[in-house]
């Protein structure tokens, strides 16, 4: 096990705490719309834990935020220099990585553009579920980049290969699945709706 510190650990546990604290709620109220324990939430604000996607997307339903949107606020602003140009660097983008399943994420666009866009790297075997809640407000496409996605929308299974996409529709309990034995890098194009 590596002893490397996730650098978005610290910054998650602020973006967590500062939207529980915005909408007033007690670790208990948290806990319970969410469905996340007390002890983990606390855990994750004092960045004691890192939390994993699931219970990242539990957390981010009970705000009424996206994982994205969720994980893009914890990233923060980009410097100066990527404000005025648009330039972001990938050697400078910061990447949370899933402590469960290895799933890596990389916000691609900077938080002034209007769509938030991610890249996804799926490893073999992972598997990622989402609750309804996690979708809600949001327009999302899923677009695989390389390698094979399993999608499970609701009840429908989508097998996605390189290029293929899949627009989402009304909130539903999603998966993200990688049955294959190579990684699976896909992005994720978000635009926000009504705003909770």
């Amino acid at each position: 096990m590596s002893n490397i510190v996730d650098p978005l650990v610290g910054r998650i546990a602020a973006r967590v705490r500062t939207e529980r604290e915005r909408r007033r709620w007690t670790l208990a109220r948290l806990a319970d719309a969410s469905g996340v324990s007390q002890a983990m939430i606390s855990r994750i604000e004092r960045g004691e834990s890192s939390p994993t996607a699931v219970v990242l997307g539990k957390l981010s339903a009970a705000f009424q935020l996206s994982v994205a949107s969720l994980l893009a606020l914890a990233e923060g602003a980009p410097d100066e220099a990527a404000a005025t140009t648009g330039v972001h660097r990938r050697a400078e983008a910061a990447e949370w990585r899933d402590p469960a399943t290895g799933y890596r994420r990389r916000q691609v666009t900077g938080p002034l553009f209007p769509a938030e866009i991610a890249e996804i790297r799926l490893p073999p075997g992972a598997r990622v579920p989402y609750p309804a809640a996690a979708f809600a407000f949001v327009r999302q496409v899923v677009w695989v980049l390389d390698g094979h996605l399993t999608f499970h929308d609701g009840d429908a299974v989508h097998e996605l290969g390189e290029g293929d996409t899949v627009e989402l529709g009304e909130p539903t309990p999603r998966v993200f699945a990688n049955s294959t034995d190579t990684e699976c890098r896909y992005a994720v194009v978000l635009t926000r709706g009504t705003r909770p």
